[in-house]
């Protein structure tokens, strides 16, 4: 699980994923079966939002799920991979397909209610807006 904004740890683990997948690759370029992928995030913070960027070339932005759970945004879909026709041979296959899911732990400082996400050009973008700061305020005192 990723933690926003706060922990690059878990970018570690998503590196070494990569790198394990091009490690399983035969020698003549065809990719040992793999269940799941991991696609590419970027998180971006502004005054007043977050924005979570994540690659998901080749995948319908219909058949992605986004959800939250207990403070957890998570964003799972499928790659279909590409089908087999008669009388075509396939010489090289890099383009990893399947289920993949990403977790994100969000700060309580969000307003879950207004997380919006638009998918275009490979790219699943989720505005993951903040609440407002309540700012101190004087009271005054009736007699």
């Amino acid at each position: 699980m990723t933690y926003l904004a706060t922990n690059n740890r878990w970018s570690l683990f998503d590196d070494m994923d990569r790198q394990i997948r091009r490690f399983l690759q035969t020698s003549n370029g065809h990719q040992v079966k793999v269940e799941s992928w991991i696609p590419a995030a970027d998180i971006v913070e502004t005054e007043e939002k977050y924005i979570l960027l994540t690659d998901i070339p080749g995948v319908d932005p219909a058949s992605i799920e986004v959800s939250m759970d207990d403070n957890v945004l998570v964003i799972a879909g499928k790659r279909e991979a590409m089908a087999s026709e008669e009388g075509v041979e396939i010489h090289r296959r890099e383009r990893i397909s399947g289920d993949f899911e990403r977790r994100f732990r969000l700060p309580e400082t969000v307003a879950v209610s207004e997380i919006s996400a638009t998918g275009k050009h490979g790219v699943l973008e989720v505005v993951i807006p903040k609440k407002p700061v309540e700012q101190p305020r004087r009271i005054p005192v009736t007699h």
